[in-house]
């Protein structure tokens, strides 16, 4: 069943089709208003009102640190930032939810960097022995900590590495090898050099895991459960777990593996940015292109992120936006690492306005100024919708979320609706005003069994050589 707000529109020009009415905004009042009463949550045993700020100078950071936030340009925390931090800088671990783009990344680098400078580094310490292990679920993810870490630990002499799969393998292996304070890495590459010796884990004061609910999905818990019992007891060290959820999975695998942490949580019950502007339009599957041209034309997007389902998908609108005079580039997991880095610095510098990404890019990427997240496939997982929304309105910003339910994926809806706790606002279209686009000429398939190389030198024995992964 797909739900259908009461309201339609015939928005002409199509310039304010972003833009609802007041009395739809009355209507979701009366609509809350007169649904049944949900059951009451119970409320994080720490919290902040939102009228007080806080700011860092009265967190009793190291000068070093503070130069580090002020370098930044931060003042005041976020919420996330001020209830974890107090306790953090105390030495107790901490179990955190929050929404994308609040302030996780510097909440635990802060924590992380003043559990290494109070506590004296070991006179035994082998030159390969970190002392800080935070593990990222992506690698896009991991480069983005350690380009947060190196700001906030200008002042501090720390010496700060990431390590990720498909690039740089023997150039990474070198920096390890070299001694490193903090290790920013992926599972698969962090247990690979681990496995070769490259460095120990005996002297590891601080172990972060971040999006650990994306861990689970992305199969990594066996290797995350691989380091973890390789550290040393959990109350000899501070544990630091943040994500965008909190669930039953992800807090076994924290009293498992943590020291009693204190279970934060912010806002459980809003999981959507209240600035993000929110709109459905229900297309058929032939609307979907030049809908998306359509919107794109008239509305004052400076940076937009489009979501689809595949990799296909991606490859598709990137010719067809290109057909069609707009800058866009498709990431996905199977895009070269360093093509995926210079992708990411030409959208973030606003050499590219559009960035095609499969769920792959929804997580941990921070890039300020995302103006539009455009949902062109709804995603199958309704958590996925509040991490791709997630991408625009970060850090206080506004920002717009623009989902096509079209017939392929408009079953999604209503349990997006129920797990988000409202009703997606809708928008309507005049079918004869979109755009006229160019399509890309279609490519051909590969059939099972035929060989595409014929003539080409093989390489190795007969029937290739296995790709190295």
């Amino acid at each position: 069943m797909i739900y259908l707000a009461p309201i339609s529109y015939n928005l002409n020009p199509l310039s304010t089709i972003l833009q609802v009415s007041d009395q739809l905004f009355s209507l979701l009042s009366l609509s809350e208003i007169i649904s049944p009463p949900k059951k009451p949550q119970k409320k994080p045993e720490i919290f902040m009102t939102k009228d007080k700020k806080t700011p860092f100078t009265e967190l009793n950071l190291p000068d070093s640190l503070l130069d580090g936030v002020r370098l930044a340009g931060f003042e005041y925390c976020t919420p996330i930032q001020a209830q974890t931090l107090p306790i953090a800088l105390q030495g107790h671990d901490i179990a955190g939810q929050a929404q994308t783009g609040t302030g996780k990344t510097a909440a635990f680098l802060l924590a992380t960097m003043n559990a290494m400078l109070t506590n004296p580094q070991p006179t035994d310490q082998k030159v390969s022995s970190p002392r800080a292990l935070m593990i990222a679920p992506t690698r896009e993810l991991a480069i983005q900590i350690h380009a947060d870490a190196l700001v906030l630990g200008k002042s501090t002499g720390f010496k700060m590495q990431v390590v990720f799969g498909g690039a740089d393998y023997d150039k990474q292996r070198n920096a390890l090898a070299s001694g490193v304070d903090i290790l920013i890495g992926t599972p698969g590459r962090l247990i690979d050099y681990y496995k070769q010796g490259i460095f120990t884990l005996n002297y590891i004061q601080v172990i972060v895991l971040d999006e650990a609910d994306r861990m689970f999905d992305l199969g990594f818990i066996k290797d995350i459960r691989y380091i973890l019992r390789r550290l040393p007891p959990a109350e000899k060290r501070l544990n630091l777990m943040f994500s965008a959820t909190l669930n039953q999975r992800v807090l076994e695998l924290a009293y498992e593996h943590m020291n009693e942490p204190e279970t934060i949580r912010i806002e459980p019950d809003k999981l959507t940015v209240d600035k993000v502007t929110q709109i459905v339009y229900f297309p058929s599957n032939a609307e979907k292109a030049p809908l998306l041209i359509t919107l794109l034309r008239n509305m004052d997007a400076k940076r937009t992120m489009v979501f689809v389902n595949t990799k296909r998908q991606a490859e598709y609108l990137e010719r067809m936006m290109q057909l069609n005079g707009f800058q866009a580039r498709a990431i996905s997991g199977d895009v070269p690492q360093n093509k995926r880095i210079r992708m990411l610095r030409d959208f973030q510098s606003g050499d590219l306005s559009v960035l095609i990404a499969t769920d792959v890019a929804s997580r941990g990427l921070h890039v300020p100024e995302v103006s539009h997240v455009i949902n062109y496939d709804l995603p199958q997982d309704q958590e996925d919708y509040v991490h791709r929304i997630g991408r625009t309105a970060r850090a206080g910003a506004t920002g717009d979320a623009i989902s096509f339910a079209c017939e392929t994926s408009a079953f999604t809806l209503p349990d997006i609706e129920k797990y988000i706790g409202h009703r997606i606002p809708t928008g309507s279209f005049v079918s004869d005003e979109l755009a006229q686009i160019k399509q890309p000429p279609a490519r051909a398939r590969r059939r099972p069994g035929r060989n595409t190389d014929a003539g080409k030198p093989r390489r190795g024995k007969p029937g290739g050589r296995p790709r190295r992964r």
